[in-house]
């Protein structure tokens, strides 16, 4: 259990970069994505092929893993829209609600009773997002993105739980990454129809970044995130990456020079954020002891 613990962190701490990474990469959200999709699919697929794991599913069961990546293409859209309309610090902010809508949407998808607790440490979290940010009118737009994005990113999360028990981690990972590719690439046109770009090539700083974006932030993490789902509830998992702002907004600080700063509201807001990520891991290290 420790060891999961210790993954689902370092997972978190990847996690941090990839909205650096959105800033740092000039291409539109759409683009980025579409990028980062197929330099993903080509690592994975070196990936599988040197662990051998066996890739021959029925299917149906392709069919199964793959729409379950549309949710994480949708969540990387708005996110990285959210950025781009925005600022790092308000993208990775928002995401922090994937925690409350993970706790209302898992009952209802998984039709059990709502958890008290789940919501109180939700409530805990909303707390100290509004401490850290005091939102700006300006950024109204860029808000809504995020908050978009994390309602998708709490839906991939507690559909993700379920394939976990029943697949090798590279596999989801896999072929959620090539059904977000086919998703994302019947409706480019459109996309670009309503959004044009100047062209459609990366430059050669962003070729660079999108490899490392995918390799670590996106085969890397997700490997680690669908690990960690094995053992540690979907709730505890999203909770936890709560703490990915920490690291999105410091690195944000540095390098951007976003002008946030660290005032005592923000000390006071992490503080609110901290609290519910451990109260969270011991309420579900205790009950997995009495299990």
């Amino acid at each position: 259990m420790k060891k999961a613990y210790l993954v689902l962190h370092l997972a978190v701490v990847l996690a941090g970069f990839t909205g650096v990474f959105g800033k740092l990469i000039s291409l539109n959200e759409g683009l980025l994505v579409w990028y980062r999709i197929l330099i993903s699919i080509v690592i994975l697929f070196g990936v599988l092929k040197l662990f051998k794991v066996n890739t021959a599913i029925v299917p149906k069961q392709k069919f199964d893993i793959a729409k379950i990546g549309l949710l994480i293409t949708i969540h990387w859209m708005f996110f990285y829209g959210s950025i781009k309309y925005a600022n790092v610090s308000i993208g990775v902010v928002c995401y922090c609600l994937t925690s409350f809508f993970t706790a209302i949407f898992s009952p209802l998808i998984n039709r059990r009773k709502f958890n008290i607790t789940e919501l109180l440490l939700s409530m805990l979290t909303l707390i100290g997002i509004s401490l850290i940010f005091h939102f700006d009118s300006s950024y109204q737009v860029g808000i809504a993105l995020g908050v978009i994005s994390s309602a998708f990113a709490a839906l991939y999360t507690v559909y993700n739980e379920r394939l976990v028990r029943h697949y090798e981690s590279m596999l989801i990972n896999y072929y959620q990454m090539i059904g977000g590719a086919i998703g994302l690439g019947i409706l480019m046109p459109l996309y670009l129809h309503f959004f044009p770009v100047q062209t459609l090539v990366p430059s050669v700083h962003d070729i660079i970044y999108l490899l490392l974006l995918a390799s670590f932030c996106t085969v890397l993490l997700y490997i680690m995130f669908a690990e960690t789902l094995k053992r540690i509830p979907a709730f505890t998992v999203n909770l936890s990456f709560n703490l990915e702002p920490v690291y999105s907004i410091a690195m944000a600080f540095l390098i951007f020079k976003e002008g946030k700063e660290l005032n005592f509201s923000f000390y006071i807001g992490l503080l609110f954020v901290m609290l519910s990520v451990l109260m969270q891991t011991i309420f579900s290290m205790k009950k997995r002891k009495v299990l």
